[in-house]
């Protein structure tokens, strides 16, 4: 699939970017998300290799919403240093076009200043302080997307993103979630707690060899 096949699926401004980023062709991963409904609101767990173009889903369905008025994007990673990246590189790329926010602070507030952004880079531990201050602001969000979301089995950090996904699928009135890790081993169920549709794919736009290290020397595997 070209990126021309999905003109008239997106807004224009957002063609435009992708277009001047250099992307042409659609990797394997971002194909199969839109066949299994990214433009339909479906939530998705999407289970692809490092670099096969995860972040890029989300960016559809996030951008979509946002330049049709349909409602905020919250961007959730899981370390505040990730944040700012995803940050610096959202505002590089559509800071033109909206209003990109980021929320790492300590500060345990409702952020009302966030009610300004439309798409916000933020953490699990802050959102879910967010969440518990009834923030009013987060009624406008439409899609969630959760980074690294295999991190629900961490035992230090899984327990509050379960809890906050499970509060985010309450608040939020047709929100739209969307997962994405490299590592899942019960995607199945994974994508049934969340109803959502499983995109799944081996593509990886390096070819991974492997093979075992012995005395300075490497013998790959047929």
């Amino acid at each position: 699939m070209h990126l021309k096949d999905i003109k008239d699926k997106i807004p224009t401004e957002l063609y435009d970017i992708l277009e001047k980023e250099g992307i042409d062709k659609l990797r394997p991963s971002q194909e199969k998300a839109i066949d299994k409904g990214l433009f339909s609101d479906k939530n998705l767990l999407v289970c692809t290799p490092t670099a096969s173009g995860k972040t890029l889903v989300a960016e559809l369905a996030g951008l979509n919403a946002i330049l049709k008025n349909i409602g905020k994007c919250v961007y959730i990673v899981p370390l505040k240093a990730l944040a700012a990246e995803k940050f610096k590189e959202f505002k590089r790329k559509y800071g033109h076009l909206i209003k990109v926010g980021l929320s790492i602070g300590d500060t345990d507030s409702p952020e009302e200043r966030l009610r300004n952004f439309d798409l916000i880079l933020t953490t699990s531990e802050k959102l879910d302080s967010i969440t518990r201050h009834h923030a009013d602001w987060l009624k406008a969000v439409k899609v969630v997307v959760v980074d690294e979301i295999h991190l629900l089995n961490d035992s230090h950090r899984g327990p509050t993103l379960e809890i906050l996904i499970t509060l985010l699928k309450d608040i939020l009135e047709n929100v739209q979630l969307i997962g994405l890790s490299a590592t899942i081993g019960n995607s199945e169920e994974l994508a049934k707690w969340l109803d959502a549709e499983l995109v799944k794919d081996l593509w990886r736009p390096v070819k991974l060899h492997q093979g075992i290290y012995l005395n300075g020397e490497i013998e790959f595997f047929e």
